[in-house]
């Protein structure tokens, strides 16, 4: 007989091929496409040391360790706690641009941002037909709008690629009401998320078990999706990771033995429990906050599981000490999908609200992107140009500013002799442990005069915040530096960062 159709209450069945989205314009998409390219090129600031050091400069490693031998891989790798998945992916990009001979530092570093922003647009596509397809174009176009979205997008960063990832396989979530819904193809998206970065799996465990409490075919659900999605997914990362550390290396197990059960992360910095809910989501939101608020009073039932989603990872990673504005961002498209829904049912003041929410967000958006904290990247172009002159063999560089608070060599692309404070955690248990930037720091000029007893071990250029020039000009002085350049970094200067970031070097006689 017939095989018997499924009733929409019902959702998808447990296959891959079961369903899939319905066909967007190509208009979208290039607006899309347009839209985060433009992103990409108005965002020229810093965030976070991890978006150039757990993929740049490791894919750039990967790359020169074959033809040059030069390169740096922090701590991270040296323990297995990350994987190569992620750079791997713009490996590809790196080996073209060689066989091309156009590999220079320029496209070394906007091509995998390019590749991230050409991501972007495809899951803005998904987010706004998701969207759409559950109630309607008036509450799809205002899921985008986000000052956040902006800043983070297009960052080489693994909680950007966990974000992307996320609503990929939301927009396959077998929610009620939807007909876009594949049990495969959203467990494979969920599994590939976690391969990249192993906390993407906290969203999704009370959405996982939601499908599976309403999944009529339990046994199906786990023994056709759930085994073999993960058996290949977790294979395929223990291959990529067994080639390149020359061992076999969990590094999802590692990477959660070191920042949840060992908690460690808290040698970074730690924050009260409430910090996601006082100033975490408060922050990514901005002036959506009051409107996710009525969104989630308004929305139907349906939806809750949702607003759990969020609630169940904000709670999580309030139990962890360490705490960054980033790792919360995956939960944002989330939040986003509640705003649309409150603007849409708006009963007065609706376009007041929309133009105050486009401009509230595109200041903060345009400020960050194009001016808070740039002077980490625009430091470097000045290092870059040592290696366009004969003077490249006699040039070293020492970085004397908070660890991994600029690029390296991904952004220099020669062989300079550079070196920074280092700042790796301590893993053997020892309580008076102190890394080399806190020593540096708790006495600047004594450091310098013992470290550098003997003149030739001067380096010739010296990098650090404006804020560090007075305690150790004397030294400056008396070992003959002469301030060559004067970078803008930040408006905000906090601690032992300054507003400028000055690059001193030594007089040549």
């Amino acid at each position: 007989g017939r095989r018997p159709l499924r009733s929409p209450d019902q959702g998808p069945g447990p296959g891959c091929a079961d369903a899939g989205p319905p066909g967007e314009s190509p208009w979208l998409v290039a607006l899309a496409v347009a839209l985060r390219g433009l992103n990409c090129a108005l965002v020229q600031t810093s965030f976070v040391p991890d978006e150039y050091w757990q993929s740049l400069e490791v894919l750039f490693t990967i790359y020169v360790l074959n033809i040059n031998n030069y390169g740096y891989l922090t701590w991270e790798w040296e323990n297995g706690l990350r994987g190569y998945s992620y750079p791997l992916i713009f490996a590809s990009i790196y080996k073209v641009l060689q066989l091309l001979a156009k590999d220079d530092v320029q496209l070394l570093i906007w091509v995998p941002r390019l590749v991230q922003a050409l991501l972007a647009a495809f899951a803005d596509v998904k987010l706004y037909s998701l969207v759409r397809h559950l109630e309607n174009a008036e509450t799809a176009k205002w899921v985008l709008c986000s000052w956040f979205t902006w800043y983070s997008c297009t960052r080489t960063l693994t909680n950007t690629m966990e974000t992307l990832l996320t609503i990929f396989a939301l927009s396959y979530y077998p929610i009620k009401g939807s007909k876009m819904g594949s049990s495969c193809k959203y467990l494979t998206l969920i599994a590939f998320a976690i391969v990249i970065r192993p906390t993407a799996v906290i969203p999704w465990i009370p959405l996982v078990f939601n499908h599976f409490w309403q999944e009529q075919k339990k046994a199906d659900l786990i023994l056709h999706n759930c085994i073999p999605v993960g058996l290949v997914t977790v294979g395929t990362s223990l291959i990529i990771d067994r080639v390149f550390f020359g061992k076999w290396v969990l590094v999802q197990l590692n990477f959660l033995k070191f920042n949840v059960l060992q908690n460690l992360g808290t040698f970074y910095g730690s924050h009260p429990w409430h910090w996601y809910f006082t100033q975490g989501l408060p922050v990514i939101l901005a002036t959506h906050l009051p409107f996710f608020i009525h969104g989630c009073v308004q929305a139907p039932k349906r939806y809750r599981i949702f607003l759990m989603a969020v609630i169940w990872t904000v709670l999580v990673y309030s139990m962890l000490s360490h705490k960054e504005f980033r790792f919360i961002y995956p939960v944002l498209p989330f939040c986003m999908f509640f705003c649309g829904y409150s603007l849409k049912h708006l009963k007065a003041c609706k376009k007041s609200a929309a133009s105050f929410l486009l401009l509230s967000n595109l200041l903060p958006a345009l400020y960050t992107g194009l001016i808070h904290q740039r002077g980490s990247l625009d430091v470097m172009s000045h290092v870059q140009q040592l290696c366009n002159n004969s003077y490249q063999s006699q040039a070293s560089i020492f970085i004397m500013m908070p660890c991994h608070s600029t690029p390296f060599y991904s952004h220099v692309h020669c062989p300079l002799k550079m070196r920074f404070l280092q700042c790796p955690p301590d893993l053997t248990g020892n309580k008076s442990y102190i890394d080399e930037a806190d020593l540096f720091y708790s006495n600047p000029l004594a450091w310098l005069n013992e470290e550098f007893y003997n003149d030739t071990l001067l380096p010739s250029h010296l990098i650090f915040f404006s804020v560090l020039e007075q305690e150790i000009s004397s030294f400056l002085a008396l070992k003959d530096y002469e301030k060559s350049a004067t970078v803008f970094h930040t408006h905000v200067p906090q601690g032992r960062v300054g507003s400028h970031i000055y690059v001193y070097r030594k007089k040549l006689k």
